[in-house]
């Protein structure tokens, strides 16, 4: 962590442990929402978990899409 500077006032032992707590906790939040964004966009464990193969492909406009769109697969 960076050194913190007082530039005015005499702040107390008390009023300046109270500060960098709170600056320790929102960096210690700040990385901690870092660590999550990266592991939510890591995507599935592996090809076999992931649910988005799963989902049909789109109909396709063609001569019997209408007919074909209600079929499973």
């Amino acid at each position: 962590m960076a050194p913190i500077h007082v530039l005015h006032g005499q702040p107390t032992p008390e009023e300046l442990a109270t500060v960098l707590a709170v600056v320790q906790a929102r960096a210690a939040a700040a990385q901690a929402a870092a660590e999550a964004a990266r592991r939510a966009g890591a995507g599935p464990d592996s090809a076999w978990n992931d649910r988005a193969r799963r989902m049909r492909a789109a109909p396709r406009p063609g001569v019997n899409a209408w007919r074909t769109s209600g079929w499973a697969g």
